[in-house]
This record gives C-alpha cells, structure tokens and sequence, in this order.
C-alpha cells in the first residue's frame, strides 16, 4: 500500500509538472508491460487533469530479446505499418510524451550485434519526426524512470531482488523529491535555482569552453547566440514542462564544426542492452577521429556509423560533482540518472531550443546555424571531483566555470 500512495505521488507530479497536461490533451505513454500499477497511476493521474486519452505504446525485454533472437532478419529492418501509424498519429494529435525506463541495462548481452544495429536503425528512422518534434518541444514531454527487478540487482548487487528493487524505488523517490511532503513545490524551488545558473550562462555567452581533466584535454565551440537551459524548457504552444525526473544539469548546444581534442567517459553507458565502458573520443574539427570502448565496442562502433551527424555533438551538459545522485555514491547503469551525476555529452543531434529562434528553423537552418543534426542521440558521463571548465570569452579570456568538479 505504502508503494502505491509513493507511486501516485510520482504519477501526479509527472502529469502536473513534467508534461503539464491540459484539458482536451493526447498523452502517448511509452511503458513496460509489467509496471502495472505504475501505468494505472499515471492514466489516472493524466485523466484527472483533464486529458482526452491516453495511447499506451507497451515495450517488454524478454519479448525484444526473443524478437531478436529469432524474427526473419529481413522483418528487423522496418517498423510494422500499424506502429509507424501510432507515430504519425501522436504527431497529428500533437501528443504529449511519458517514457518511462526500466529496462535491464544488459538485456541485450550475447545477442549478434549486427540484428541489435538492424533494429535501431529502423527504429531510428521509425521515430526520427517524433524524435525531431520533442527536440524542438513541438510538444512537452517527459522522461522518467521505473524499478525493475533486473536494473535493480545491477544497482544493487548484493541484495536480493525483492529488496533491490524496493531500494531502487526509493531512490527514484528520492532523487525526483516524491518523498517529499509537497513535491511539486520542490520542483518549482529546484527548477528555480537551476534556471538561475543558465541565466548566468546565457548573459555571458562563451564563445568555448575548454575541458581538462585526467584523460581528457577538449574544447568545444558553443554556436552563435546559444540558450542554455535549466528545469523547465517551454513548448511551442507556451507551455512549461519538465524533459526530465531527475535532473541537476544546465545544458546547451555545441558548435559542431568547433570541437577539438580528446575526452574519456567516467561511468558506465548503457545502450541497446548492452553496457558500454571507457569511452574514449578524439575529436578534430567538430568530428570524432578516434573512437574506442573497452567494453561493447562494436555497440560504440554501430552509433558513430548511424549518420554523420553522430560523429559530432549536439548537446553539452553540466553537472556538479556534489549533485545528489553522484554523492549517492550509486553506479545506476541508467543514463536518466548517471548524467545527472555528471558532466556530460551527447553524440548526434541537438535540441533546436538550444539557440535562439531555433524551434521555427528547418533542419537546414539549424545545421547552419552550427547544431548538430542525426538520427540519434546518445550522453555519455565524462564529470569527475578533478574536472575543470574555462569559459572562453569572444576575446579569448578564459573565465572559471568549473573547479574541481563544482561551479566556479
């Protein structure tokens, strides 16, 4: 009973303040089959705000295992006609977006990594005007995450999963203040103090910022008149909405023709199913040169060859060491959570709300205007307590943003 009152809690605060739905709205969720309750909590609460239906996409690890262990190779490199169909229809109804996380990190280990590339890539071209639609916040949308007993016992290895899964709940609790009496007041106090920091960031606009750190010596070029954001973004339709539950990070976009040096990932990637370490990228005139894993490289491989585009950056995202989630101390194999631990990077495309004017560009404009455009988008962890950051201003000073892993 105790989960569900907590799971109710979450489900309201993800409907009032991550999608903020309104009267009349379309809700496209996108869930695990076996958060039951999780599901009903969250229709419930989209119904009680006013909302006209709730479209439910389920997803389930054992089933994508299966499907591709055995599904006829030629069946992997396209999407159904009926689930393309559901796509188009979220974009027609201008929809707004629930993805709940809860899949195992490693479901997908041992499976051949030419059928897991197949896949992908049908579904990236399956989702890629959805995708483009959430990237310029046609919509709000929301990413959040679910307890589940296979990412729990990666989180917690030494319990059982019984109680690891009830103390990766109560870690999502925690990190997303539903433990708190008034979350939603929390969100506005936290989404607040992070809107300040990019405030700060956006009257100084930094031509660069130049990153050092063990293993890492890269500077990264920040395109012409650039946003940085923090809490909530605002939709097309003047709506404000959460994109993330949790979330620490200020962010914006790269100049993807102005990155040059080398950096290595501090925490683990989970992609695909499979799990990714020890990133290692050499970039040179915004393009990755050399690229390396120590572990799931062929998955690391398989993401720089989706498009050129994923050879570059679309997002730059910072995140003090002393964030919540990194002092947990916790590994989460999640990147919902880990790059909100993190200062960290995306390979592929940038979100058009990262420059000024951006949501009512064409993808041509945007490109030009230096963010980055792909099928994809992939973060990767790069924070550690031993990283700097310098702000590189327009005459080339060079101003403390990062000390030691905090603000400066």
């Amino acid at each position: 009973m105790e989960l569900l009152k907590q799971l109710e809690k979450y489900a309201a605060l993800i409907a009032k303040v991550g999608i903020n739905v309104q009267p009349g709205d379309t809700v496209a969720l996108r869930v695990a089959a076996d958060q039951v309750e999780l599901t009903r909590c969250l229709v419930a609460a989209c119904y009680d705000l006013g909302a006209a239906e709730v479209d439910i996409a389920y997803n389930d690890d054992l089933v994508t295992r299966l499907n591709l262990e055995h599904e006829e190779f030629d069946r992997l490199k396209d999407f159904p006609p009926h689930r393309k169909a559901q796509f188009q229809y979220w974009l027609d109804k201008n929809a707004k977006m629930i993805s709940v996380i809860s899949s195992d990190p490693d479901n997908l280990n041992g499976i051949d990594h030419k059928r897991i590339s197949t896949y992908q890539e049908a579904g990236n071209v399956a989702m890629n005007a959805v995708r483009q639609a959430t990237q310029a916040s046609k919509n709000s949308w929301i990413v959040v995450a679910a307890a589940s007993p296979a990412w729990a016992k990666l989180v917690f290895p030494n319990d059982d999963a019984d109680t690891a899964t009830q103390k990766l709940w109560e870690e999502i609790f925690k990190t997303t203040r539903v433990d708190q009496e008034d979350p939603i007041k929390a969100w506005e106090i936290h989404a607040k103090n992070l809107q300040e920091r990019a405030d700060l960031l956006n009257k100084t606009q930094y031509k660069e910022l130049h990153y050092t750190a063990s293993g890492t010596d890269l500077t990264i070029g920040l395109p012409e008149n650039h946003v940085w954001l923090g809490g909530y973004n605002m939709s097309s339709d003047g709506r404000p909405f959460m994109p993330n539950m949790p979330t620490e990070e200020v962010f914006t976009a790269a100049n993807s023709a102005n990155i040059n040096g080398y950096v290595i990932s501090t925490k683990p990637l989970s992609h695909a199913g499979v799990t990714i370490l020890d990133i290692k990228l050499t970039f040179k005139d915004g393009k990755v040169v050399e690229g390396t894993a120590s572990q799931g490289n062929d998955v690391l491989q398989t993401i720089l060859k989706t498009d050129e585009g994923a050879k570059s950056l679309g997002e730059v995202a910072l995140v003090p060491d002393p964030s919540p989630i990194s002092q947990s101390g916790l590994v989460f194999y999640n990147t919902l959570f880990d790059e909100n631990a993190s200062n960290h990077l995306a390979l592929g495309s940038a979100y058009a709300f990262s420059i000024e004017g951006g949501t009512q560009m064409s993808e041509d404009e945007l490109a030009k205007a230096g963010l980055n455009r792909s099928k994809t988008h992939v973060d990767f962890m790069i924070g550690s307590s031993q990283m700097n950051i310098d702000g590189i201003t327009k005459d080339g000073q060079a101003e403390p943003v990062f000390r030691n892993g905090d603000w400066a």
